[in-house]
């Protein structure tokens, strides 16, 4: 029953969460791993029903969308050469060794290069959290790191429609650029112009909670004209966020998303990402899912942090952007699928990368809690 697996859900994450930080690491971690033990790999409790994916879906754009809040726009604006260096550079060392590694396992050039571009992307709804947690995502780090995201974003798919059409995929790549441009263009002058407008028209209503309400339409909106456009949603929701934060009701709204995103929604996304994990029939597989993971972790940690190194930041800081970018989460679970619907993925190397993004996902909080450590003890001395 729905009402059963939401309470087991709170109830576990929340548990874990906390015993998590009391071992000194982030509570996001612990929420992963639960959600592992409580899925079919484990116990079984907790099964993946369309309602609960929906819900988590709805988390992940909420945490974007709160990370959106968060952003300030003047740093986002001085972080953009660094941003820049952060996602090329770690593009193109997961994207080369993902390829060389295909050819070596002798899958055919266009595999190769689509198994490249799947380690390249990356997701940093986990590292959003994680960061938020730590006390790190309102600084020049994490609007470095959240800049880098959308340029990966963009980068990446771009990149597969270039794949997708030259492959004989029914792919029309002016139409998928066309896209792109729509979707950066719109979103930017619906955000300067009517997104303030809609927000100060919209509270006049005669009822309860309009500014809530106007707030969680306009990220619903913006997700869903970014899928629609081949952007991922969680970009659309940043966009929002971006979009509210330099309005009067920012700090508002942003109490109260976080409200009801970190009561029910969030904690289903975490605990959904290790439910969706099937360990049956693998064994077979380790050595590949061993490197593979080395590949994807080692490759985003080192082109993330060569480019920060690159823009001027230090070694923790540098690495701790690297680290922000290793979690290829359900951006990667996407593209895969995708691969998997055109034949550039055999099924068993599907649930191989589901295993590796997984692998990734649960390994990017505890390496941010490392690299950024003595960075939170130097904030908190100063505080």
């Amino acid at each position: 029953m729905l009402y059963v697996q939401l309470a087991i859900i709170l109830i576990a994450s929340k548990i874990f969460g906390d015993l998590s930080t009391k071992l000194g690491q982030p509570a996001v971690l612990g929420k992963l791993l639960i959600g592992i033990i409580l899925g079919p790999a484990v116990f079984g409790i907790i099964t993946e029903t369309e309602t609960l994916h929906q819900m988590s879906e709805i988390g992940v754009i909420l945490l974007m969308f709160i990370a959106g809040l968060e952003t300030d726009i003047d740093e986002f604006k001085r972080t953009g050469k660094a941003s820049s260096y952060v996602g090329l550079l770690g593009i193109l060392l997961p994207l080369l060794c993902g390829y060389l590694y295909g050819v070596f396992i002798d899958l055919s050039q266009f595999e190769a290069i689509f198994l490249g571009l799947l380690l390249s992307a990356t997701s940093v709804s986990i590292s959003v959290a994680t960061l938020k947690e730590i006390g790190h995502l309102k600084t020049k780090e994490g609007a470095t790191i959240l800049g880098a995201a959308v340029i990966d974003d963009i980068v990446v798919i771009i990149s597969l429609a270039f794949v997708l059409s030259f492959s004989g995929s029914a792919v029309s790549l002016p139409m998928i650029l066309l896209k792109k441009v729509i979707f950066f263009t719109f979103a930017i002058l619906i955000g300067w112009k009517i997104v303030p407008w809609f927000l100060k028209k919209f509270i006049k209503l005669n009822v309860s909670e309009t500014l809530i309400s106007a707030a969680l339409i306009i990220c619903f909106l913006f997700s869903a004209f970014a899928d629609q456009t081949g952007i991922a949603a969680i970009i659309g929701a940043y966009f929002a966020g971006i979009s509210i934060s330099v309005t009067k009701f920012k700090h508002e709204v942003f109490e109260k998303v976080e409200t009801i995103a970190y009561s029910i929604f969030v904690p289903v996304f975490f605990t959904l990402i290790g439910v969706s994990v099937q360990f049956t029939g693998i064994s077979k597989s380790i050595p590949t899912i061993i490197i593979l993971s080395i590949i994807a972790i080692l490759t985003k940690l080192i082109g993330g942090a060569v480019g920060a190194k690159l823009a001027g930041f230090s070694k923790n800081s540098s690495l701790g952007i690297g680290s922000a970018m290793v979690s290829r989460g359900e951006v990667a679970l996407i593209i895969a699928s995708t691969g998997l619907a055109n034949h550039l993925l055999s099924k068993e190397m599907f649930a191989i990368l589901v295993i590796v993004i997984l692998i990734t996902t649960v390994v990017t909080p505890p390496l941010l809690k490392l690299f950024f450590s003595g960075k939170e003890k130097q904030i908190e001395k100063s505080s």
